[in-house]
């Protein structure tokens, strides 16, 4: 029998060339991540610390906000330490901890989305009976189910993925561990049950998009029909931001699954990552405050007592 290498740490391979690249990466990545850390925060203490924001839609919002900010804590602050001191080397442990994590983050965020969309569908359609189906208890029971299928989810992908010795190569053409670029250096059998794995998760997948796909048509078929313009308008400021998010939740998840396999660093590469990896965390707290009239004026509050203090610290 022939000796096999039994790798427990990947090489990371980047774009980035020259030193100067990589630091220039890096502090592309902190100014990313700063960003997304800032508006997901920011999202979480208005709904947190604004009573009028006390609401079931909100507190789905809140909890998007916190899964965003941990899947892309997974993933960009190992990969600024990597730019800034030149580091490629990661552990098969953090490597199984980082695909671990983003793919619970992902999965809860999905059921999350599908929670959200029955919740402005019942919101929207049945208004009457919205307190008396949406209560606390049913919140809280619909986080804790999205959190218990994600774990789920989670253990069972990367379980699957990390059952057999890395014997191929230890290279990964990429800035993290991507779960394509981990599939290309697994054995046979892993990549054969990860193909089941995955190919049952596209039809549970397609079974929410079908509900969800469902409840919005009920939604703005229930908004053609409303005679008051500024009820329409109202509704549909609160509609567009969550299907924007589940739009752009969807097209990246997309981008991630669908997207070829690099052999090689290529620029290409690195955006492509970047758009599904560091885009939604920075981009759905954008969404939120931009097209949200609730969450806007709870902003506006807060800026005028911020400024009424100011001033009165200053006069004082």
């Amino acid at each position: 029998m022939d000796n096999l290498t039994i790798f427990t740490e990947f090489l990371l391979m980047d774009v980035a060339g020259s030193r100067e690249l990589q630091v220039l990466q890096g502090v592309l990545f902190l100014a990313i991540y700063l960003g997304a850390l800032t508006g997901n925060l920011a999202t979480v203490t208005l709904i947190v610390t604004d009573a009028r924001l006390h609401s079931p839609m909100y507190f789905f919002i809140s909890n998007v906000a916190l899964l965003d900010l941990g899947s892309i804590s997974v993933i960009v602050p190992k990969a600024v330490v990597n730019s800034v001191t030149g580091s490629k080397v990661i552990s098969l442990t953090e490597c199984a901890a980082q695909i671990f994590l983003y793919i619970l983050f992902a999965a809860v965020e999905f059921a999350f989305l599908v929670v959200m969309s029955y919740d402005r569908c019942v919101a929207i359609c049945r208004p009457l009976h919205y307190g008396l189906i949406f209560t606390p208890r049913l919140c809280s029971r619909a986080a804790a189910g999205s959190w218990a299928s994600g774990l789920l989810y989670s253990a069972l992908h990367t379980g699957a993925l990390f059952r057999l010795p890395f014997t191929k190569t230890n290279v990964i053409q990429q800035y993290f561990c991507d779960i394509p670029q981990i599939l290309r250096i697994s054995s046979p059998d892993v990549q054969f049950s990860e193909f089941i794995i995955i190919a049952t998760s596209i039809c549970l997948v397609l079974l929410c998009f079908s509900l969800m796909f469902m409840s919005y048509v009920n939604i703005f078929s229930n908004v053609l029909k409303m005679h008051s313009v500024e009820a329409r308008n109202k509704t549909i400021s609160t509609c567009t931001p969550q299907l924007a998010v589940l739009l752009l939740f969807v097209i990246s998840g997309a981008i991630a699954v669908l997207g070829p396999t690099a052999k090689k660093p290529s620029l290409k590469n690195l955006l492509t990552a970047m758009f599904y990896i560091v885009v939604p965390p920075f981009v759905n707290p954008i969404i939120y405050s931009l097209r949200n009239r609730e969450i806007n004026a709870a902003l506006g509050r807060i800026f005028s007592r911020c400024s009424q203090f100011t001033v009165k610290g200053f006069l004082d």
